[in-house]
C-alpha cells in the first residue's frame, strides 16, 4: 500500500460530493480524504497498483484539478 499525497483546488463539503463517485470509483483506492482545514486542500489516499496521475485524472473528470506537493 502506497499514500498519495495531492493539492487540489477542492473548496468545500459540496465539491467533496462530486468528487466522491470519481475516486470512490478507481479501483486501487482503499482510502482517500480532503483536508479542508488545509489552505492548499490536500488530497491523502491509500492506493494499491494506482499512481498519482490515475487520480489527478479522476479529479478532473469531476471538473477538478490536482498536483503532486
Amino acid at each position: 500500500m502506497e499514500t498519495i499525497k495531492l493539492k487540489t483546488n477542492v473548496r468545500c463539503n459540496g465539491c467533496i460530493a462530486k468528487v466522491t463517485p470519481y475516486l470512490n470509483g478507481l479501483k486501487g483506492v482503499e482510502k482517500w480524504n480532503i483536508d479542508l482545514n488545509d489552505p492548499s486542500r490536500i488530497l491523502t489516499a491509500e492506493v494499491f497498483g494506482i499512481t498519482s496521475e490515475d487520480i489527478v485524472a479522476a479529479l478532473q473528470k469531476a471538473g477538478y484539478l490536482a498536483e503532486k506537493l
